[in-house]
């Protein structure tokens, strides 16, 4: 029976709260996540998860991993494995070991002779193109094959002569029969395994025939006896057949309950789709940061916290939901601004000297390493008559008088280091700046400041002998129209953005040099940035997470 903590938060837990209270299947829950392994996964099966997930744990119930794999075509063990990888990544671990549809081959093997020896399925050897056209449509019935009324016995002839590996693929099918005339057309005899003369990922040259998904999918469910069978809403019409088999076959009534999607502004979730993505060398592979997969995610540096927050904050529902990107990036600079500390780097940096600073003298500056938890310290900074700044922090004639950067005359607070007095710079023929002159204040040491001097500013910068060149990829969307697959008439591919990937060389404090692989750092007044696996000794290579704002920075 339920408990009188568990209160619904959305259908799929009034469902649950229901069988619980009716006392079904004991209370148990056990709910499972079923991914094909023909790649990688992406945000929208993020959402599946955590849905799977989070909802068996608030009601104590379990989750199984079930690979749906029944088309050797596609499916590669490199897939399961970077499946495994992302759900753990998430954050989520599953009962016991993995599953696969193939564990069950020939119990799914016994269960479509059951059905044929009941008279419920026949082997068709009509072509792809006339079962099509046998199906009819929408109010128009559909019409019998001529194979249909073969015996239960010469059915299950054939269907054991199809497993035994006499005949060609695509030559015989075995179909369930229902109704040609059904007003859900999934329901007119469809196919329920095919002939397939290819290699399994697992089960090698064992099986020539194979189950079709509204097979395997069902009958897995009732063989790992899933209580609850959540799955997204394209499943809908399906469900009818789902209940159909279970009900043919006396099986265990596993429940399919559908929710919504979920898609996001500038992403792409057809498996499909992003794979043409890698083969005309749009992205590098799979795990591309601006990829919707979760290993471009996590490239990228989105950490697996955000991404949770993001999947259970937008709700469950039955509709299908368009999440603005916005949104996610809030969700990613709400845990960053939390756990990443505080690094300097300039992107576009130009020379800043302090004429009245001794040369040649290097002191070393002390600064936090993250404001919102003192737990995490302090690091020095080398300070030097010589830095680097941002280009964009110095105007040779201020627009306003709101400018409190770098300019002839302002005064300018360098972040945990002195308050400098900007005089002037030097520049090219073209006009071009290539040096800041300034003077500083010797009393207005940040912490031990007696100048009396006011700055309205606070910059960022590095010291010049002391800094580190590093790699910084800046990242745009991918596409440059929000929901480049609602085009009709329009390939997706015309709406590349291509900005969306941006290299520059910039110029980072010297601890950043001894980053590692997957750390996150907040570069001061820059944005999120993690650093990539393309790193190596000496040579860090960061990605752009998300900026400090809302909106993109490229």
């Amino acid at each position: 029976m339920s408990s009188p903590s568990h209160t619904a938060d959305n259908f799929i837990e009034e469902s649950i709260i229901e069988d619980l209270n009716n006392g079904k299947h004991g209370g148990r829950i056990h709910t499972r996540f079923p991914p094909e392994p023909n790649g990688y996964l992406h945000i929208g099966h993020a959402k599946a998860i955590v849905i799977n997930f989070e909802t068996a744990k608030k009601f104590g119930g379990r989750t199984n991993l079930r690979m749906d794999d029944t088309n050797p075509s596609t499916e590669e063990t490199q897939f399961v494995d970077n499946i495994q990888h992302d759900i753990r990544w998430l954050g989520y671990e599953w009962e016991g070991e993995t599953r696969y549809a193939s564990d069950y081959f020939e119990e799914l093997y016994q269960l479509a002779l059951k059905l044929i020896d009941k008279g419920l399925a026949y082997v068709d050897e009509s072509t792809a193109t006339e079962i099509e056209a046998q199906k009819g449509d929408i109010g128009v019935p559909g019409t019998n094959s001529p194979y249909r009324d073969r015996s239960p016995a010469e059915n299950r002839d054939l269907f054991e002569r199809m497993r035994a590996g006499e005949f060609p693929d695509g030559s015989r099918v075995l179909r369930a029969k229902i109704d040609m005339a059904h007003p859900n057309l999934l329901l007119r005899d469809p196919v329920l395994y095919r002939i397939k003369h290819e290699a399994h990922h697992r089960t090698g040259e064992d099986w020539c025939i194979y189950p079709l998904y509204d097979f395997a999918h069902g009958q897995s469910d009732s063989i790992e006896k899933i209580t609850h069978s959540l799955c997204s809403l394209e499943f809908r019409h399906h469900r009818d057949l789902y209940n159909w088999l279970i009900e043919a076959l006396e099986i265990f009534p596993s429940r399919q309950i559908e929710f919504a999607r979920m898609n996001v502004d500038y992403f792409i979730t057809s498996k499909r789709k992003l794979k043409l993505l890698i083969e005309e060398g749009v992205v590098s592979g799979w795990d591309d940061a601006r990829m919707s997969t979760l290993a471009g995610l996590r490239r990228k540096g989105y950490p697996p916290e955000a991404i949770r927050n993001f999947c259970m904050d937008t709700g469950v529902t039955r509709r299908d939901s368009q999440q603005t990107l916005d949104l996610l990036e809030f969700k990613v600079r709400e845990v960053m601004n939390r756990n990443a500390d505080r690094y300097m780097a300039v992107l576009d940096p130009v020379k800043l000297v302090i004429t009245n600073y001794p040369e040649g003298q290097t002191e070393l500056l002390e600064t936090e390493n993250n404001p919102e938890d003192e737990s995490h310290g302090t690091r020095q900074l080398p300070f030097s008559r010589e830095l680097y700044v941002e280009r964009e922090d110095y105007r040779k004639e201020p627009q306003n008088r709101k400018y409190y950067r770098l300019a002839p005359g302002k005064d300018v607070r360098l972040k945990s280091a002195y308050i400098i007095l900007c005089e002037g710079h030097e520049e090219d023929d073209e006009g071009n700046v290539t040096q800041i002159n300034c003077t500083y204040y010797p009393e207005s040491k940040s912490g031990e400041d007696t100048s009396g001097v006011k700055a309205k500013g606070t910059l960022h910068w590095v010291s010049a002998p002391a800094a580190v060149d590093i790699e910084v990829r800046m990242y745009q969307p991918l596409f440059t129209d929000p929901t480049p697959m609602d085009h009709e008439g329009k390939d997706f591919m015309e709406f590349i953005n291509p900005e969306s990937l941006q290299v520059i060389t910039a110029k980072g404090e010297p601890a950043l040099a001894e980053a590692e692989v997957g750390e996150s750092f907040q570069f001061l007044r820059q944005g999120y940035f993690t650093v990539d696996p393309d790193t190596a000794a000496g040579k860090p290579v960061f990605n752009l997470t998300v900026g400090l704002k809302s909106g993109f920075k490229g």
